[in-house]
């Protein structure tokens, strides 16, 4: 198969052009009063890690075709953007082993021309990075969310089952190069990691890289009983604080984090606490699978299955499907975690997205 220069394969692929009905729609507003205008969309399950938190080993993936195509995710994300969205955030699974995945990209990059579009982003774990980082910021990607949980080769290895932590690092290091903003998200595991999360800190603002801490969410089965490698972020702060200087700052990006500065560093630093502190009271995102089900909460099972109303061809119909959910998102999610209890939900965080 010939290949065409790069420029040229995006430059062909046609896309939908956002239909006027949606363009002039009001923003969306859950019941809550809530403004809706960041949307995560996951554009694949798979993944080339099998990290212990997040999967199982022996993960079962969904067949291809009952995903949505490049095209009919473009198409699903330029409604959106004509129903007030402003970040758009592409997930997987891991998005970069999509194959068409920076189609997508080059296709949703008009609507951040346009200026209809403030951000768009993505979340991965870095290990295919490095070949895709210029191409992402050519195409108007800023900053990227990059899933790192030690700079221990040997426990990187543990927890992914298998995973080669130069690739991830090389991925940063070609991200930065392009000029992308990098934020890094770790999460706390009390038997991995947990001694090594100042290092983590250190290690990335000296990168000149945000990092985020997370608590283990109860989503899907896994191998392992989640309150083994539970590990309070109110446990993790206080054991900061001995060591730096934490100031709370005011500022949000659209997620759940809450952010201080390190003043030793310079650096910032964010908390998701999910299980200790809940963020739901500003929750301003859905997201949505790549089988197209919208959920309007990571911690619930309500959901709208668009894509039926997607392949019938009517945009219109898709935000007026769109709007009809968000009109009952949920007030909170009901995360809880502690010995046999079951997960929140039970399908696994590589269906819905991070």
């Amino acid at each position: 198969m010939t290949l065409l220069p790069h420029r040229d394969r995006y430059a062909g692929l046609s896309m939908t052009p956002l239909s006027t009905s949606s363009q002039t729609a009001m923003p969306m507003v859950d019941p809550f009063g809530r403004s809706i205008d960041y949307v995560r969309v996951s554009v694949t399950d798979r993944c080339d890690l099998r990290c212990t938190y997040c999967m199982s080993e022996r993960q079962t993936f969904l067949p291809r075709v009952e995903l949505l195509s490049i095209e009919e995710l473009d198409r699903l994300c330029s409604v959106f953007v004509g129903l007030g969205t402003r970040r758009l955030r592409l997930t997987g699974g891991e998005p970069l082993i999509r194959k068409g995945f920076m189609d997508l990209v080059a296709g949703l990059s008009r609507h951040l021309r346009s200026g209809a579009l403030d951000e768009l982003t993505l979340t991965t774990n870095g290990t295919h990075l490095a070949e895709h980082a210029g191409s992402l910021a050519r195409h108007g990607v800023r900053r990227i969310n990059v899933s790192l949980d030690t700079l221990d080769p040997d426990a990187y290895r543990r927890v992914t089952r298998g995973g080669d932590l130069s690739k991830a690092l090389a991925g940063i290091a070609a991200a930065r190069a392009a000029g992308i903003a990098i934020k890094i998200n770790t999460v706390a595991l009390k038997a991995d990691n947990a001694p090594d999360l100042p290092d983590m800190v250190a290690w990335a603002h000296g990168e000149g890289h945000e990092i985020t801490l997370i608590e283990t969410m109860p989503l899907g089965e896994i191998d392992a009983d989640r309150t083994d490698q539970f590990l309070s972020l109110t446990e993790v702060r206080r054991d900061l604080e001995a060591r730096w200087t934490l100031t709370p700052l005011a500022r949000r990006t659209g997620g759940p984090s809450r952010y201080v500065r390190v003043e030793e560093t310079g650096g910032t630093l964010g908390f998701i606490t999910p299980m200790t502190h809940t963020f739901c009271e500003t929750c301003n995102r859905v997201r949505v699978t790549c089988t197209g089900r919208l959920y309007l909460c990571l911690g619930q099972d309500d959901h709208a299955d668009l894509r039926p109303v997607l392949r019938a061809g009517d945009d219109a119909a898709v935000a007026e499907a769109i709007r009809a959910a968000v009109a009952r998102k949920p007030k909170s999610h009901d995360f809880r975690i502690g010995t046999g209890l079951a997960p929140a939900v039970a399908r696994p965080m590589s269906m819905t997205g991070g």
